[in-house]
């Protein structure tokens, strides 16, 4: 078994040279030529100077120039750092600084971007620009060009799976960003554990519409690497019809998504006619999928195996899995541990709780991170040793565990908060709350009041051009909430603030509540 991330498509592409790789857009790369064109960009780098362990960026939207450039980062040594190209100046300025970037790839049409932030930079990267030319006020090389020289394979820069094959960005909802360091072995441990509960084949045809900067979206390419599955590669979802009609006409087994993604799909009409019968499974990740999404996703597609999941970046995106088979039974659940990981519930010392507790969910296992980069006291935070000298992570999210062994998310641990005395979970009051057919989106926050200390409001998004009646909402949430927890405010919004990952952003509508 390959030990080192990018031996994952020289191994497939020699096994499998013909077969498709990538499809994005109009843009089609088999194996072996995704993996030369990968090969181009590690020589590239590594004519640059770029070697073992140095930080490459890459700032590009979903294209096979993203995939090439993850690769070719990894093959000539370097430490792929994924940046979303939507990064602002200031924010590129502090990603680059932060890690010691040494080289960047990034659109030609992003330099207006990208060049105010260099020169904030201590040490300025080299940029291999993707484009029809270099800015021309800038420097650096051109991917083309990398390209169009002659094939030669870049030179083993010695490494072992230990070595760090990521840095990754955590969404920034709170505070600075921080990098994950992530190791080849986390990657390859957990891109083995994701394809053996999923049973992908080389026949699986996956529809990606998550960004590669997203952890979840890039295990899909890698999962696809290894297992020499087709990736649809989509930009994004700004054109769900779009989308849709691709899914149809490429015939995709596999739809990785996350809640907002599904409430998007599930409004298409259009939907209900096309012809998704190839689909053998459906993921969910990045937070649970309400109940009410999940009976409708489990009508419309009832020969398809629906995987709800739980992850965090920390963790190399995959913590633990529901079984299809359990859906029906425990459909409030997140599932289990991955495969080569254990979880368990802890208090503040950490010590394990018996099963229906709530308390720190507790990861052990060969996803967990090396740390964060740069921060030891933040690394400290959430790395402890284990009885056995191993690594725990403590993720922050607040869990129960059932007598199976299944896991339940409540929430982040800084969610939570008080309401007459009495906690409040967020995530509780909003899946009541999706339970209305008529409320696409739903967010939950307490805000400052004189009665109650904090009162919960819940901001709303109506589903196409529903109409939503603040007496009807308390009404339903009455009926299945404790006093405290229904809503004491209510605010619909045609949308709510969001990270680059498409997850709600809950601590701006704390503050601006």
């Amino acid at each position: 078994m390959a030990h080192l991330l990018h031996q994952f498509l020289t191994d497939t592409a020699t096994r499998d040279p013909a077969r498709t790789a990538l499809i994005a857009g109009e843009a089609r790369r088999s194996f072996a030529e995704l993996d030369r064109d990968s090969d181009a960009v590690a020589c590239a780098l590594q004519s640059a100077g770029i070697g073992r362990g140095d930080r490459v960026a890459v700032m590009l939207e979903n294209s096979v120039e993203y995939v090439a450039g993850l690769f070719g980062a990894l093959k000539a040594g370097a430490v792929f750092v994924p940046v979303n190209p939507s990064t602002k100046s200031d924010k590129l300025a502090y990603l680059l600084a932060d890690c010691g970037v040494r080289a960047l790839i990034a659109p030609a049409a992003l330099a207006r971007q990208v060049l105010p932030a260099l020169s904030e930079t201590p040490v300025p990267p080299t940029i291999l620009w993707v484009g029809p030319a270099i800015p021309a006020e800038a420097d650096g090389l051109l991917y083309a060009d990398a390209l169009a020289a002659p094939h030669r394979l870049p030179a083993d820069p010695g490494l072992i799976d230990q070595d760090l094959a990521a840095i990754m960005y955590t969404s920034g909802t709170t505070g600075r960003p921080k990098g994950v360091m992530l190791t080849h072995a986390n990657f390859v441990n957990t891109s083995w554990a994701i394809s053996t509960y999923l049973n992908n084949t080389p026949d699986d045809v996956v529809m990606c519409v998550l960004p590669l900067t997203f952890g979840y979206g890039l295990s899909q390419i890698l999962t696809g690497a290894r297992i020499g599955f087709t990736v649809v590669l989509e930009r994004s979802f700004a054109f769900p019809m779009e989308t849709l009609k691709r899914m149809v006409q490429h015939r995709i087994t596999g739809l990785p998504g996350v809640p907002t993604f599904f409430s998007t799909l599930l409004n298409l009409e259009a939907l209900k006619t096309a012809d998704l019968s190839s689909l053998r499974y459906i993921t969910n990740a990045a937070a649970p999928l309400p109940a009410a999404h999940l009976r409708r996703v489990h009508e419309l597609f009832p020969q398809a195996a629906f995987h709800s999941m739980y992850g965090m970046t920390e963790c190399c995106t995959r913590i633990c899995t529901l079984d299809p088979a359990d859906l029906d039974v425990k459909p409030a659940s997140v599932g289990r541990a991955i495969p080569n990981c254990e979880t368990f519930i802890a208090d503040e010392d950490g010590n394990r709780l018996p099963p229906g507790t709530v308390g720190e969910l507790v990861v052990r296992g060969a996803n967990v991170m090396r740390g964060y980069w740069n921060r030891p006291e933040d690394t400290a935070k959430r790395l402890r040793s284990g009885p056995l000298g191993e690594t725990l992570l403590f993720t922050g999210d607040l869990f129960t565990q059932d007598a199976d062994g299944h896991l339940y998310f409540v929430s982040r641990k800084d969610d939570v908060f008080k309401c007459r005395g009495e906690k409040v979970s967020p995530k509780e009051v909003e899946n009541v709350l999706y339970e209305l057919e008529a409320i696409a989106e739903a967010c939950v926050v307490g805000v400052p009041d004189t009665a109650d200390g904090l009162a919960v409001k819940a901001y709303l998004v109506p589903r196409d051009d529903a109409t939503l009646s603040e007496p009807a909402i308390r009404q339903h949430c009455r009926g299945r909430l404790e006093s405290h927890l229904v809503p004491k405010f209510i605010e619909v919004r045609d949308a709510l603030p969001k990270t680059e990952t498409g997850k709600i952003k809950r601590t701006d509508l704390a503050q601006t509540a």
